[in-house]
C-alpha cells in the first residue's frame, strides 16, 4: 500500500472560492440581458466621476494628509474603536491644513464612509480607493455610492427624534428617491411627505405590531411622531452627500444622485428577472440560488440582493446562513460579505472566535486589510487551514461531483496524504467521517482509497 501512496508529492494550496460554482452548474448559462442604458441626459461616467471627485475633494485631502502624516497604520489616529478622530490628531490636521477641527472631523468621517480611509481600532490607513483616486473612475464612483448609501450616518438625525420613527423613515426613503428619479425634475416637498407617510404606514402594516399582555401607561409611539421634520432631516442629509438639491418647497436629484438611484433600480430589476427570484428570498435561499451561477453572475446577484435591503440586517442574515450545516452556503455567505465590503467588518470580526466561521472570517479580514487574495491563506494556522479543507470538501461532497472531490485533495496544505489524514483526524470537524468516506469512494487509486477508508473508520470509532 505504501508504495502507491504519493508520500513525496508536493500538494499546492489553492483557494476554495471557485467552489461557489459547482461543475453541475458550469454549463447552465443565464441568457444575457442587454446592457441597460441610463436615463437620457445622464452624464458620461467620466463626467460623473469628475463630479464625485469634486464633491469628495475635501475628504480626499484629509485622507491624503493622514496617509502622509500618520503613515500606514499610524497609531493614535482615533480615540476609540469607533473611528472617532482623536483630539490630538484633529488639532494637528487643523493646523497643517488650515481648517477648523470641526471641519477636519467632518471631512474625516466623509472619507471613512467613502472608503478613502479605513480604521481598525486605533489604527488608520488609506483605503484602496484613495490609491486609485486619480486613475480609476469606477473606484471614485463606488466611493461616492458608498457615501450615498450611508447618508443617514453622514448627517446624523437630531437627538430629539424617536429612534423607531427614524428607522422607519430611513427604510422608506428608497421609495422617495425612486419617485424623485422617475419624476426627472423638481418635486414639491408636500408631495414627498405624502409619499413618505404612505410608505411608513405600509411598513407598520407589514409588521402588524399588536401589543400583547397588560400595557403600562401610554408612551409616545412612532405613529405619534410627525414625519415632516424627519423628511426635512433626510433631504438635508441627502443634499449634504451631494445626492439632491433641496429648498423649503422642492427637492431635485443631482446628476450623481439620479445616476445612483437608477443603478440601484437596475440591480433590483436584474435580480427580479432571475429564474430563482433571488431578490425576494431570505439569505439562505438566495445563496442556494446563486450556487447554480458562475462566480461573476453570483456576485451580481449578491449586489442586487444587498441593494434591496438595509446593509445591517443583510449582513446579519448572511452570517446566520453561514452558521448553518451546509458548508457550501458558508463559503457563499462570505463571498457575499466580500461584496458588502467595509460595512461588514465589525460583524465579521465578531465571529472570529466561532470555530466554524473562524477560517472564513480570518481570510475575509486579511483580504479586507489589503492582503493579496492568493496569499491570504497565510493568516491561517495549520489547524485552521485543515479545518477549512474539510469544510470545503464537505461542500464538494454535498454539491459537487466525484472528480472535483479528488482534485480537492491537491489543495491541502500537507505535503503527503498520510500527514493530511493524520491532521484531518485530529482537527475534529463534525463532517470528517462523511468527507473521508466520500473521498475514498471517489478516488481511483485503490490503495489510497483504502487508506482513506481506514482513517474514516478510525475517526468513527474514536481510534
Amino acid at each position: 500500500m505504501t508504495s502507491r501512496i504519493p508520500r513525496d508529492s508536493r500538494l499546492r494550496l489553492v483557494r476554495p472560492r471557485p467552489l461557489a460554482a459547482a461543475p453541475t452548474a458550469v454549463n447552465q448559462r443565464r441568457p444575457r440581458r442587454p446592457a441597460p442604458r441610463p436615463p437620457e441626459g445622464t452624464p458620461a461616467p467620466v463626467e460623473l466621476a469628475r463630479m464625485a471627485r469634486s464633491g469628495l475633494a475635501a475628504a480626499a485631502r484629509v485622507a491624503r494628509w493622514a496617509d502622509a502624516a500618520l503613515g500606514p497604520g499610524g497609531d493614535g489616529a482615533t480615540a476609540d474603536g469607533k473611528a472617532t478622530l482623536s483630539d490630538e490628531t484633529a488639532e494637528r490636521a487643523s493646523a497643517e491644513l488650515g481648517l477648523s477641527p470641526a471641519q477636519v472631523r467632518a471631512d474625516w468621517d466623509t472619507a471613512r464612509l467613502a472608503g478613502l480611509i479605513e480604521v481598525h481600532g486605533d489604527r488608520a490607513r488609506p483605503g484602496w480607493r484613495l490609491r486609485a483616486w486619480n486613475r480609476d473612475d469606477s473606484a471614485v464612483l463606488r466611493g461616492w455610492v458608498a457615501l450615498f448609501d450611508a447618508w443617514s450616518l453622514a448627517h446624523p438625525e437630531p437627538a430629539e427624534h424617536e429612534p423607531a420613527a427614524v428607522a422607519e423613515v430611513v427604510s422608506a426613503m428608497p421609495q422617495v428617491l425612486s419617485f424623485l428619479q422617475l419624476s426627472a425634475g423638481p418635486v414639491p416637498v408636500d408631495q414627498l411627505l405624502d409619499l413618505l407617510e404612505q410608505r411608513v404606514t405600509e411598513l407598520r402594516t407589514e409588521r402588524c405590531e399588536i401589543p400583547y399582555g397588560p400595557q403600562p401607561e401610554p408612551v409616545r409611539q412612532p405613529a405619534d411622531t410627525p414625519l415632516a421634520p424627519l423628511l426635512d432631516w433626510s433631504l438635508h442629509a441627502l443634499a449634504a452627500v451631494g445626492a439632491l438639491t433641496y429648498d423649503a418647497a422642492h427637492a431635485t436629484l443631482t446628476p450623481l444622485g439620479n445616476w445612483a438611484v437608477w443603478v440601484k433600480l437596475e440591480q433590483i430589476c436584474v435580480a427580479a428577472q432571475s429564474p430563482a427570484g433571488n431578490i425576494e428570498q431570505a439569505a439562505e435561499d438566495m445563496l442556494r440560488g446563486c450556487a447554480q451561477l458562475r462566480p461573476n453572475a453570483a456576485r451580481a446577484e449578491y449586489r442586487a440582493w444587498l441593494a434591496a435591503r438595509p446593509v445591517g440586517s443583510a449582513v446579519t442574515e448572511l452570517i446566520d446562513a453561514a452558521r448553518g450545516d451546509d458548508a457550501l452556503l458558508r463559503g457563499l455567505a462570505f463571498e457575499a460579505l466580500r461584496v458588502v465590503g467595509a460595512p461588514a467588518e465589525t460583524d465579521v470580526s465578531a465571529v472570529v472566535e466561532e470555530p466554524a466561521l473562524r477560517p472564513y472570517a480570518l481570510l475575509w479580514l486579511a483580504e479586507h486589510d489589503g492582503v493579496d487574495p492568493e496569499d491570504a491563506h497565510e493568516v491561517l494556522t495549520r489547524e485552521e487551514a485543515t479545518w477549512l479543507w474539510v469544510d470545503t470538501a464537505a461542500a464538494v461532497a454535498d454539491h459537487g461531483e466525484a472528480p472535483m472531490l479528488v482534485r480537492h485533495l491537491e489543495s491541502a496544505v500537507q505535503a503527503t496524504v498520510p500527514s493530511l489524514l493524520d491532521e484531518v483526524r485530529a482537527v475534529g470537524h463534525p463532517r470528517t467521517v462523511q468527507v473521508l468516506v466520500a473521498l475514498a469512494a471517489a478516488h481511483p487509486d485503490p490503495a489510497l482509497a483504502k487508506a482513506v477508508r481506514r482513517a474514516a473508520f478510525q475517526v468513527h470509532t474514536g481510534g
